[in-house]
């Protein structure tokens, strides 16, 4: 039996894992400290099968530098989701539902075992902007569009234990998890006591791991993952190597935590730490950070590739939750917990070992953006300019000469978890924007400004400082609560701005204070992208072009036509500081988030539908039942991968936005087509984020971004292949169709980190039912590859050196694996075939990437979604 013992903390006696006991304190001293909250998990739930000695054993041998492989099957606390991830996650248990009863098991049965939080977030979209009316219209037209979906999410909270929901308008579900959600340790009772144990989660988004700044152990992952989980199942990974990142230094005066996430992306992507965990240690960490810069780092650790981004537990924690209002009793048992367990980090405590440590001065990090289209692209802000000329191919004078031309700034929003979050960010921009105004400043006509936060509670303290009017006056009025252009809902851009765009044919630009600027995704019209801190996103409204360097050009002209420079309307940090001392505190916190899970008129206006299963509605073009149980026989069958057609041959970097797209559904696009025939018109057509819930929707949409080069297709954009061995050119979803009716399985076949970006698992979903069947790359990224096997997709990589372009893949290929069920074991070298149009064959060598035998259970039963409807009736409970 594991090891208890009784702590006295927050006014009651606890039971918690005695660590210290068991590890032995200098082992565990030894250990980084995001392992041990790993071993806790595991020690808390050794069950014999799922959990050994094995798996205990390796965790601990990396106290002593040993790097021993071991199948991880870790059990979160809780689940964290967002409406774009989270209402197709829930209608897939809706419809689970329905198949167990079907199978004459109980419905109820299928509820979470654990706590699931929804934050309704993703689905705001910035249609007014820069009035003060902009977020009461961008609201109500949220809940027109959505008023479906949000019914469904009505059926859920009464139909599901378990299950609580935030309606609209409540803030983003990082910055909300941050700054209240989270415990750090977390309690429940069993057997009569009650158990105190680390706050740790899985998140349907891949910045989850935002929390990491707490000591909160968490990571994205695809939604079908996480229904795996509620349902009780294991999320198993193989266990991570810990890259030590040690922090020195000071950020030099005029830089911000922007900068230094911005520099530290661009340096771990150098690095490598994909399918690693990134812990945080060093002097820097004794006072240098604030808990909301440690948030920013942690926010980014999808873009720099890793697991997660862990601090560990300090008096900086502490700290921070008293100040966002957090209990008292909470903060006891938070600081005698983690001192008991050996989680609790003091200053200058010896290091961990670490796998790898990376040294990383934070004197050396100087103001900068990333861009023009990838989040590790840091540019210096000198060099801005040449960045964009670079990406477009052409001087920086096109279009200028009768107007706006290339570079502009069309799109400037204050928006994202990851800047809004850190009040010194939030508060700086409207200081810089305070100056602006004092000096006669204005924004240029076509630039399109927005104000998104994360939290009602920026929104407090830029009105109770007097910034939000500063704000206002360069027309960054308040948008809304939601992740908005972040997330690629920034709305139309005004037509006679987007019209010049098109018959000009410009590279125009966003600047947002985000932490994903992949092509196209902020905006159609907006070709490149820069990432930077909310200050700058001001002063590049301001300049309405990044094509002047701002450490040496002015971005305008006051009143008296002086030149402005940047440097000029910066603020001091001893002026935000003043300003964040008399505007920020908890009862601040404790007051705008009282009510983040009631009801508003509007929401208990909504209907329900059904009881304990969904009625479901065969007309909505919003929530339909998916298809993933039709046909599904009791027993699995062998995988067969016979005569294989690429759907698609891709390039580097293929992100998820590539795959399935969250932005606005185009007329042209067959999901547009499908839309249009069921009588909804164009300007109801909503994003792609928000049709998630009608599979008719989102298979259409599969590989559909414009932005997208099928390599099949050279100098094309957008989601079209070429049909073999007909030749003949059309859209990826038509092709698929066709390929269908032939009884032709599918492959996608791309280059490095296929998979990269957010944790949507649709980008699994929509190829598995085009009838893609493996997926052959140089790399994935982590949460991808989990997605593909959790839809039954075999994630292949080439070896040897071996890439689409030395092998001189054109689309004509036949793939085929003799004996897959034998072959395809964990990490094993396959041997596939490939067909050649001439008659020629060749063995390719691929490397199986099922990482442990649960992922290979998995896959072989065609996925997460039947592997948990046989449990389910394995388990006894059908009748």
């Amino acid at each position: 039996m594991t090891p208890y013992r009784t702590l006295h903390a927050g006014g009651r006696d606890h039971a918690i894992i005695d660590l210290p006991a068991i590890v032995g304190e200098d082992r565990l001293r030894a250990l980084p400290y995001s392992l041990r909250v790993l071993l806790e998990n595991l020690l808390r739930h050794q069950d014999g099968d799922t959990v050994t000695e094995t798996e205990i054993g390796a965790v601990l041998a990396a106290a002593g530098g040993e790097a021993r492989p071991a199948d991880i099957a870790f059990r979160p606390a809780r689940v964290l989701m967002q409406d774009f991830t989270g209402i197709p996650g829930l209608v897939d248990l809706a419809a689970l539902r329905d198949a167990f009863a079907a199978r004459g098991g109980d419905p109820r049965q299928v509820n979470p075992g654990i706590p699931v939080d929804l934050i309704v977030d993703h689905s705001l979209i910035v249609d007014h902007a820069g009035a003060p009316d902009a977020m009461a219209r961008n609201v109500a037209n949220e809940y027109r569009r959505n008023a479906e979906r949000y019914a469904f999410l009505r059926w859920a909270q009464g139909a599901f234990g378990n299950l609580r929901v935030a309606p609209p308008g409540g803030g983003i579900l990082h910055q909300v998890n941050l700054e209240h959600l989270a415990r750090v340790v977390w309690t429940r009772e069993e057997g009569g006591r009650s158990l105190a144990y680390p706050d740790t989660l899985v998140g349907t988004d891949s910045h989850t791991t935002m929390v990491n700044a707490l000591g909160v152990l968490g990571w994205g992952v695809g939604g079908i993952e996480a229904e795996a989980a509620m349902l009780g199942q294991p999320l198993v990974f193989r266990l991570p190597e810990v890259v030590g990142v040690r922090l020195t230094g000071r950020l030099p005066a005029g830089t911000t935590a922007t900068d230094l996430v911005l520099a530290l992306t661009q340096r771990l992507r150098a690095v490598g730490v994909v399918e690693k965990f990134v812990e945080f240690t060093g002097p820097a960490l004794d006072g240098a950070l604030t808990l909301a810069d440690r948030a920013t780092l942690a926010n980014m650790a999808p873009e720099y590739g890793s697991t997660c981004g862990f601090f560990p537990v300090d008096r900086v924690t502490l700290d921070y939750l008293a100040a966002t209002g957090r209990e008292a009793a909470q903060l006891d048992l938070v600081e005698a917990c983690c001192k008991a367990q050996g989680l609790w980090r003091e200053p200058g405590a010896p290091e961990p070992r670490f796998a790898t440590l990376v040294e990383f001065d934070l004197g050396t990090v100087e103001p900068c953006a990333a861009g023009p289209r990838r989040p590790q692209d840091r540019v210096a802000l000198p060099a801005l300019p040449t960045s964009l000329t670079d990406f477009s191919g052409r001087a920086a004078a096109h279009g200028w000469e009768d107007g706006f031309g290339d570079g502009a700034v069309v799109l400037a929003a204050i928006t994202s978890c990851t800047n809004t979050s850190n009040p010194a960010l939030m508060v700086g921009a409207g200081l810089l924007a305070r100056n602006a105004v004092a000096r006669g400043l204005t924004v240029p006509a076509w630039v399109k400004t927005s104000l998104t936060p994360g939290s009602r509670v920026v929104a407090r303290y830029l009105e109770s400082s007097g910034l939000q009017q500063d704000l206002d006056a360069l027309g960054f009025h308040l948008t809304g609560f939601g992740c908005g252009s972040c997330g690629g809902n920034s709305g139309a851009l005004a037509e006679e701005v987007a019209a010049r765009i098109r018959e000009k044919g410009l590279v125009a630009c966003a600047v947002l204070s985000g932490n994903r600027n992949f092509e196209g995704r902020i905006h159609p019209q907006a070709r490149a992208g820069y990432l930077m801190s909310p200050p700058l996103v001001v002063a590049y409204a301001l300049a309405g072009r990044v094509t002047l360097d701002l450490t040496a050009e002015p971005l305008g002209h006051d009143r008296e036509g002086r030149p402005v420079m940047l440097r000029e309307l910066w603020p001091e940090a001893a002026e935000i500081e003043a300003v964040l001392r008399g505007a920020v505190s908890p009862e601040t916190y404790r007051a705008e988030y009282a009510s983040l899970f009631a009801a508003d008129a509007e929401w208990r206006a909504l209907p329900v539908a059904g009881e304990t299963r969904f009625a479901w509605a065969p007309g909505s073009t919003y929530i339909r039942r998916p298809p993933y149980f039709d046909g599904l026989p009791a027993a699995e069958a062998a995988p067969q991968l016979s005569g294989a057609r690429p759907l698609l041959i891709l390039g580097d970097g293929i992100t998820t936005d590539h795959i399935s797209p969250v932005s606005a559904i185009p007329a042209s696009s067959p999901a547009g087509g499908f839309l249009a025939a069921h009588q909804v018109p164009p300007g109801e057509f909503n994003a792609y984020g928000a049709r998630r819930a009608n599979h008719e929707v989102m298979m259409r949409g599969a590989f559909a971004n414009i932005r997208i080069r099928n390599e099949m297709l050279p100098g094309q954009e957008g989601g079209l292949t070429r049909h073999a061995p007909s030749g003949t050119v059309m859209s990826v979803y038509d092709a698929a169709l066709r390929y269908r009716e032939e009884g032709v399985p599918l492959v996608v076949v791309a280059g490095r980190d296929y998979g990269a970006g957010s944790s949507r698992d649709w980008a699994a979903k929509g190829p598995a039912l085009l009838g893609v069947r493996a997926v052959i790359a140089e790399s994935f990224e982590r949460i991808h590859r989990s997605n593909l096997v959790s839809m039954g997709i075999l994630p292949l990589e080439f070896t040897g050196g071996a890439t689409r372009r030395s092998l001189g893949l054109d689309g004509t290929e036949r793939f085929g694996i003799e004996a897959l069920d034998e072959q395809a074991q964990p990490s094993a070298l396959l041997r596939a075939t490939l067909h050649r149009a001439d008659g020629q064959t060749e063995i390719l060598p691929l490397r199986c990437r099922l990482d442990s035998a649960y992922d290979r259970r998995v896959w072989r039963a065609g996925g997460i979604l039947p592997f948990m409807l046989r449990a389910l009736v394995a388990r006894g409970v059908a009748a």
